[in-house]
């Protein structure tokens, strides 16, 4: 029955064995869990930043406030410091895409062309399969 068949880009190709297209389906897992890992970087980086600049003003309520000392303080050991050594948030972000993130992209891009013909997300597309109601509306196999 066609109706239990996924579209086209999402089929298994012939051969390939449910061991490796659970295989596949854990590398996007944790893949996507590098995305979201990235997306936290991200904030983490912005949020850091958005904070150096909040001290701008808290520096000059403090001078307003005659607390010099404080003010001065704040501007020459927090604002602008790096947040590791060496390092602004922009050099974390840049590092972690460079490296980590890019390998594991390219990783997960090879293995997935290789053995399962550039296929994405063959293990969730049977599972959709297996989870839909036939002639439902709602539950189609493809757009």
């Amino acid at each position: 029955m066609t109706e239990r068949v996924p579209d086209p880009a999402h089929r298994r190709p012939a051969g390939l064995d449910d061991v490796t297209v659970e295989a596949l389906g854990g590398f996007s897992e944790a893949l996507e869990m590098t995305h979201r890992a990235r997306g936290h970087l991200y904030a983490m980086h912005q949020l850091t930043g958005s904070a150096d600049f909040a001290l701008d003003r808290v520096v000059e309520l403090l001078r307003q406030g005659g607390h010099d000392a404080w003010a001065d303080r704040i501007e020459r050991e927090l604002i602008g410091r790096n947040v590791l050594a060496g390092r602004w948030t922009f050099q974390l972000v840049e590092e972690y895409d460079d490296g980590y993130y890019r390998e594991f992209q390219d990783l997960e891009r090879e293995i997935r062309d290789e053995l399962a013909g550039g296929r994405r997300h063959l293990y969730e597309a049977e599972l959709k399969q297996r989870r839909r109601t036939p002639g439902r509306p709602g539950h189609e196999t493809a757009p």
